[in-house]
């Protein structure tokens, strides 16, 4: 499928921290530009800070893209990185004028090895289709972080799914309902509660919507992306991210994580 203008766009300003193309720095707006990455400072300055450091880092950048989506003026970006060590990223762009204005991400240090039914963070359905079903979707993944994930109808839970089709590349759950309800028990019974408190943003196109969540994982604040692909009207396969969110003391920009 081609890309839209600003998902090229973006696909390009990511690919430019290996490359070291100067060319899409001209797509961020130089005057305005807003940074959550909390450990990056605002503004373009912040981003070239970064992408400075990088010259320290004994490993040479790696950026690939796998997914990317646009939903209104909302890019978002699902990419392969090696940016100070291997990380899995979702990246939020918001354009105003043909021109980033806005950044939001979400990383993950890449683990080792396979989940328990051997998929990576990364791979699976990368086809973006059903468009004309893109609302009906973007409700029915709000709906379930809802009723599942904030837990306020937990009972509607296997309505969600067509049984025990479905696909995880979470790294430490395996497929299906049946590997779901065994990560989530497995995760009571060492008292470690994953808690949703707040959805802050919903994107989505066709049959691929990312949620983006607030709330604590084993008492730490905690930062959720959740990226889910619907197929008939249920959840076929979910890639996530989990990062801690910085206390206040040690971040670089006072934009805060959300902010939408």
């Amino acid at each position: 499928m081609a890309h839209t203008d600003f998902e090229r766009m973006v696909v390009e300003e990511l690919k430019s921290i290996e490359t070291g193309a100067t060319e899409p720095i001209a797509y961020i707006n130089s005057d305005h530009y807003t940074q959550h990455n909390l450990g990056v400072a605002d503004g373009l300055a912040g981003f070239g800070a970064a992408l400075g450091a990088l010259k320290d880092f004994p490993e040479a950048a790696k950026v690939n893209t796998v997914r990317v989506f646009q939903d209104g003026n909302y890019v978002v970006a699902h990419t392969d990185y090696n940016f100070f060590g291997p990380e899995i990223g979702f990246d939020i762009f918001r354009f105003e004028d043909d021109k980033i204005v806005e950044h939001w991400d979400n990383l993950q240090e890449t683990p080792k090895t396979t989940n328990p039914s051997g998929h990576t963070m990364l791979d699976g359905a990368t086809e973006i289709k059903d468009l004309d079903k893109t609302a009906e979707n973007k409700a029915l993944a709000e709906n379930f972080v809802k009723d599942v994930l904030m837990g306020q109808h937990p009972e509607k839970l296997a309505s969600y799914f067509d049984g025990n089709n479905y696909t995880q590349h979470n790294p430490g759950i395996a497929d299906g309902l049946d590997g779901l309800g065994a990560a989530l028990a497995a995760m009571a019974q060492q008292g470690i509660e994953m808690k949703y408190d707040t959805l802050h943003k919903v994107l989505g196109k066709g049959n691929f919507v990312l949620t983006v969540s607030e709330g604590y994982l084993g008492g730490v604040h905690t930062s959720y992306y959740d990226l889910f692909r619907i197929e008939n009207g249920k959840i076929a396969e979910h890639w996530d991210t989990i990062e801690s969110i910085l206390p206040e003391d040690k971040r670089l920009n006072a934009n805060g994580k959300y902010g939408f």
